[in-house]
């Protein structure tokens, strides 16, 4: 995967796999410290402390293939733009997955299209609690599914009408 974007929705997929109701994606951006953080947390099933140890393997997974590439590849590509990548869970206690990159670092990834990545993960997953949160210095936008979904009274929201409001209420709000 070459684009941060497609990591998290890999991560908020696996969380869904885990049976999580509530996914926060959070990123956060400091210029004076040249910091790109990412963090995914869910209130899944968690991971006991034998999967857990497992997670960086790229030969492990707990789905029905032999190999499990998401994590591996994202804590690579971290760790070669300056950063790391930490994954803390327990049973029944859900997951935080929290990922580092040095910002102007010549092998950070991109961004990609985060914004159609979460509209992606609303409109395949209408019942999950979603909560998208980005800083930038100080200036922070916040979108939760759940204050939108009280708005919308009867209205799905993954009606494409609400997904386009959706898009352009994240495009405006974007700034990383």
């Amino acid at each position: 995967m070459e684009e941060i974007s497609l990591h998290i929705l890999d991560i908020a997929e696996n969380s869904l796999r885990a049976g999580a109701k509530k996914v926060e994606i959070l990123v956060a951006r400091d210029r004076a410290q040249d910091l790109l953080k990412i963090e995914v947390r869910d209130d899944g099933d968690g991971m006991d402390a034998e999967t857990l140890s497992q997670v960086r393997n790229p030969f492990f997974s707990t789905k029905q293939k032999k190999t499990g590439l998401g994590i591996p590849l994202l804590a690579q590509a971290a760790e070669q733009a300056g950063g790391g990548l930490t994954v803390d869970s327990e049973p029944g206690n859900g997951t935080r997955v929290t990922v580092t990159f040095q910002w102007s670092h010549i092998d950070r990834p991109k961004m990609g299209a985060l914004a159609e990545t979460l509209l992606t993960i609303i409109a395949g997953h209408p019942d999950l609690s979603m909560v998208y949160e980005e800083r930038v210095d100080e200036d922070v936008f916040r979108l939760d599914t759940r204050e939108i979904k009280n708005e919308l009274d009867d209205v799905p929201i993954n009606s494409p009408a609400v997904l386009e409001a959706l898009r352009g209420m994240l495009e405006d709000g974007m700034r990383i």
